[in-house]
């Protein structure tokens, strides 16, 4: 991602193609009344952050599954023993 450009959603609304082009090179923050309100991106940009919020939270995920076995005190079980249990090869 680029730099970040900033403009009014007013003046944003009257040069939406300049406002995509430039979130072609990186976010275009735009504000109402000088306070920031959204941001708009490429969606190659999305796409990407959409990636790494998923596995960001497949992580936190996993970290919340070993915490809860090291305080219950389980054990993971193997892929084997799972794949055997449930009858599969």
């Amino acid at each position: 991602m680029g730099a970040m450009a900033v403009s009014s959603v007013s003046v944003a609304a009257r040069n939406l193609g300049a406002v995509i082009d430039d979130a072609s090179r990186g976010p275009v923050h735009l504000t109402r009344r000088g306070r920031p309100v959204a941001a708009v991106i490429a969606v190659r940009d999305l796409d990407r952050l959409q990636r790494l919020a998923e596995d960001m939270t497949d992580i936190l995920d996993a970290e919340a599954a070993r915490h809860e076995m090291r305080e219950t005190g389980v054990e993971p079980l193997l892929w084997e023993r799972v794949r055997a249990d449930l009858g599969l090869r």
